[in-house]
């Protein structure tokens, strides 16, 4: 990578990827989009413009005007918000998906977009999950993911682009607030118990899912966007993850730290029915082996960082 386009630059992963990169590879060389605009550093530390995926003339426009050589396509409408809106879910995330890989294939770039655990179903072997395994979702964001993981996989094998992709657990920032994810309560839990000393789960107790802090996610894609090209096998789907936790154990941990902090639970039928229809752990061996995945955060270390940064930036949930 050397001069890189960001879709969604504005969202949990974006607005920490591109100031991850503009440190790495210079603010110039990073170009932020996204459909909305605000007064954030993302916006002010380097180039940005505005751009609704789903047109696919202007993207290929503002690839060609800053002669890229590598899109980061985050645009997507998540888990839970997607079970509710489901025809909006398949045009924005398959149709936005189709206009980066079109763009990918004219100009030539490397491609890279975010696959996730929601590929997985109830027929899905549930603890360790293998990378190679079956992939019926029943869930419409699940349906997204495993076609975008085809769609890749075809335009690399047909028209030779260059894509490649990671499999997200639930991703904990304290960056950027929720976006209508299932495995949001991880996120919501830390600002919570910081405001207010407690939290009500809509997950139940006991139901695991594997998880990643946002730190670690970031350098995940780094790493996989900078590897061999000729070392990957699983090009577009590697299983990354970094710890298989249950919503009790995050409230355990943060009581390590704040005492007073009280945990209870009033369990939403979708979003519980979306978790248990996922893996209890994910195998990420391949991802080891082809590109040298690895983490630095485990639970513990993520919960003492994400509690002294947002007692620092006295953010609030709400």
């Amino acid at each position: 990578m050397k001069k890189i386009l960001i879709t969604g630059a504005l969202g949990q992963i974006g607005s920490e990827l591109v100031l991850k990169l503009r440190k790495l590879y210079g603010a110039d060389n990073v170009i932020a989009t996204d459909i909305r605009k605000n007064d954030s550093i993302v916006v002010t530390s380097g180039p940005f413009e505005l751009l609704d995926v789903t047109d696919e003339q202007k993207m290929y426009q503002i690839a060609k005007k800053y002669e890229v050589d590598t899109l980061i396509h985050l645009v997507a409408l998540l888990s839970a918000t997607a079970e509710e809106k489901p025809l909006l879910a398949w045009n924005l995330n398959m149709g936005s998906l189709m206009n980066a890989l079109e763009v990918s294939k004219e100009l030539k770039l490397q491609l890279f977009t975010p696959s996730s655990i929601g590929v997985f179903g109830p027929t899905t072997p549930s603890n360790l999950t293998p990378q190679d395994t079956i992939l019926r979702p029943t869930t419409m964001y699940g349906v997204n993911k495993v076609s975008g993981e085809l769609l890749c996989d075809y335009y690399f094998q047909k028209f030779g682009v260059d894509t490649r992709g990671l499999r997200f657990p639930g991703l904990v920032s304290y960056g950027t607030l929720p976006g209508g994810g299932t495995t949001d309560y991880a996120v919501e839990i830390f600002y919570s118990s910081v405001k207010n000393q407690s939290y009500t789960s809509y997950i139940d107790k006991g139901t695991y899912m594997d998880m990643m802090y946002m730190p670690d996610a970031i350098q995940a894609i780094i790493d996989l966007m900078e590897a061999d090209s000729s070392q990957l096998i699983h090009r577009n789907a590697f299983n990354v993850t970094a710890m298989s936790i249950a919503p009790e154990d995050i409230g355990a941990e943060i009581k390590k730290f704040i005492p007073s902090f009280v945990m209870d639970y009033k369990v939403d039928p979708t979003k519980q029915s979306i978790a248990e229809s996922w893996p209890n752990s994910i195998d990420a061996t391949c991802a080891k082996e082809e590109w040298g995945f690895h983490i630095e955060y485990d639970l513990g270390k993520m919960t003492k960082d994400m509690l002294e940064k947002i007692n620092k930036n006295q953010l609030s949930f709400s």
